[in-house]
């Protein structure tokens, strides 16, 4: 019996191993890999597109990724005891800038397009001694468009879409849509079905090969 599951699990590695390889390229694992050293925990990690490649600035806390994405000048810049996250099936576009002095989280299957802005803090005192900082949270299935800014303590609920450009100063209920400067409510966002929920790695193989150029 034992040797029969070990070989179950041994097939369903090959066939994990060929899906992986059939999306993304051997030098995309290759850059992932060399790329995850510098996090505390993570899972699979492929880094895609040119130089300038993805940056860490670490000042002494915490990176945690899923089996996730990264494109070039992406830049994760994480403070003192902070802690960043990003969950299964997620990626960050081009040219995306992290900044959590406390805590930025993003969940699972998540569409973070390219030249995004999402900061838990002002980086500077304001009519004040002290810097405020306040966590942000991007729950799982969000899609935030191209030069979009989520400033500190927002939470952008699950299924919920950003638009393009906007600022967003306050949280985002699920399955909405907002945008403008700064965000404001635009319309209902599609549920997905339960077995998209419930299965990220189809979702991902669905939306990864076309995403990047229709963000």
């Amino acid at each position: 019996m034992q040797l029969l599951f070990s070989r179950i699990y041994f097939s369903r590695s090959i066939r994990r191993l060929r899906e992986r390889l059939r999306r993304h390229t051997i030098r995309e694992h290759l850059a992932g890999f060399l790329f995850s050293r510098q996090f505390t925990r993570h899972g699979l990690i492929v880094v895609s597109g040119g130089r300038p490649g993805p940056r860490v600035i670490n000042k002494g806390g915490e990176l945690i990724a899923g089996n996730t994405q990264f494109y070039e000048g992406v830049r994760l810049e994480v403070g003192k005891g902070a802690r960043f996250s990003i969950g299964d099936g997620s990626y960050l576009n081009r040219g995306t800038v992290i900044i959590a002095e406390q805590e930025v989280s993003i969940g699972r299957v998540c569409k973070i397009s390219w030249d995004v802005v999402i900061m838990d803090s002002d980086q500077h005192p304001l009519h004040a001694d002290q810097i405020v900082r306040k966590p942000v949270r991007i729950e799982n299935h969000v899609w935030i468009g191209c030069r979009a800014m989520i400033l500190k303590g927002v939470t952008v609920g699950q299924g919920a879409v950003v638009a393009a450009g906007s600022v967003v100063t306050r949280d985002v209920p699920p399955y909405t849509i907002v945008g403008g400067v700064p965000a404001r409510y635009l319309g209902e966002a599609k549920r997905p079905d339960v077995y998209q929920l419930h299965n990220p790695l189809n979702t991902v193989r669905r939306n990864t090969t076309s995403s990047v150029s229709e963000d």
